[in-house]
């Protein structure tokens, strides 16, 4: 994201590189191009770096001694044999602003415990069984999903810390978490939970809290979500938009109350009303009731979308072999200034030789960086 504001980031990768550079042989899949790498990696300069390795880590702080911010996802106890922990940067550079991404935060028992978006954002944060449907097994999140929401409250932090920097001269350490950021992301139930020590589950869509709140087909079996917003305003809306106005004064559904306890049969209404309804004509009756919904898209579906689209949601990418293909955009605008074209993401250790040359080392000097083993040209 900072890169695509016109951030300088150089990316420091171990000599095995960045584990999803290999993404899509992980799953066994056959694919000449990596698109989740290059997303969160595009425009950023690549260097290879063996920190484990006197000569790598003294490259290491010799960066970090000129730098604006460190982000590191690396646990505490790595950082700190690694000699790349906040006391010892922060002497080197005060202005420094660390930025610590971990699974589980700086401080617990499990404070080194490897963490990745399955583990601790969605199934040790409460997420994932929050999400389950009653009575139903795990299932997993999509890819990243934990960690791109956990990169939204970084550059936050980031940014706070910047804007500090300015008026008192200092960096300071920052960290998130997957794990506090999945716990954030689901706030309001777990606001419910620390309140009241409970929290209602996710039920099949005829026992839903809300029958309103819910998920209907078209007859093309095309999906359409309803949220009514709070009260009960909405209520006869829906109804006439379903082409079921007679429902709005049936006794078993006048009320809030009444519609949870008949559920079941409202849903068999509102199915049965949806269900006789071509999509266009269903999306056409919602709009003109002024209701809240969305078509359910499919991840094809949304790349194509006239709205999703005019929206930003996708930008024009290099993909380093001289031509281009769209990329999701990160999801802020800055509406009046340009957006140029992203990228390329970086071969690993593209640019090591050219980031060595620019801290003043030799040619000889990089020559023996990489016959120590403590750096990498690509």
């Amino acid at each position: 994201m900072l890169s695509d504001w016109g951030a300088e980031v150089i990316k420091i990768e171990a000599p095995g590189g960045d584990p999803i550079r290999q993404f899509f042989d992980t799953i066994g899949a056959d694919t000449a191009g990596n698109p989740v790498f290059d997303l969160d990696n595009r425009g950023k300069q690549g260097i290879v770096l063996d920190i484990t390795k006197p000569e790598g880590r003294d490259i290491a702080l010799r960066l970090l001694a000129t730098a604006d911010v460190f982000l590191t996802n690396l646990r505490p106890g790595a950082l700190s044999r690694a000699g790349l922990d906040w006391d010892t940067v922060s002497a080197l550079n005060p202005r420094l602003i660390m930025s610590s991404v971990t699974g589980y935060g700086l401080e617990g028992a499990e404070a080194d415990k490897p963490g990745f978006d399955l583990a601790a954002f969605w199934a040790r944060s409460g997420v994932a069984a929050l999400t389950i449907p009653k009575g139903s097994e795990p299932f997993p999140l999509r890819t990243a999903a934990g960690d791109h929401t956990c990169s939204l409250a970084t550059v936050a932090a980031i940014l706070a810390a910047v804007v500090e920097r300015s008026t008192t001269g200092r960096g300071r350490l920052v960290e998130t978490s997957l794990l506090r950021s999945g716990v954030y992301s689901v706030g309001s139930d777990m606001a419910i939970a620390l309140r009241f020590g409970r929290v209602a589950s996710n039920r099949p869509r005829a026992e839903a809290v809300n029958p309103l709140n819910n998920f209907f087909r078209s007859a093309e079996g095309k999906w359409i979500c309803l949220l009514p917003r709070q009260g009960s305003g909405d209520w006869p809306r829906i109804a006439r938009a379903a082409g079921r106005p007679e429902l709005i004064d049936d006794p078993r559904f006048t009320g809030a109350r009444a519609r949870k306890q008949n559920g079941p049969a409202l849903v068999a209404e509102l199915d049965a009303g949806f269900g006789a309804l071509p999509f266009e004509e269903a999306a056409r009756r919602l709009d003109a009731e002024d209701v809240v919904w969305s078509p359910i898209l499919s991840a094809l579906e949304v790349t194509r979308d006239p709205q999703a689209l005019a929206a930003g949601c996708f930008v024009p990418m290099e993909d380093g072999e001289g031509g281009q293909h769209l990329s999701p955009a990160n999801p802020v605008r800055f509406p009046g200034a340009e957006s140029p074209v992203k990228g390329p993401a970086p071969r690993k250790g593209q640019h090591t030789r050219e980031i060595l040359a620019d801290l003043g080392l030799t040619d000889q000097q990089i020559a023996d960086l990489e016959a120590a083993g403590a750096a990498a040209a690509g």
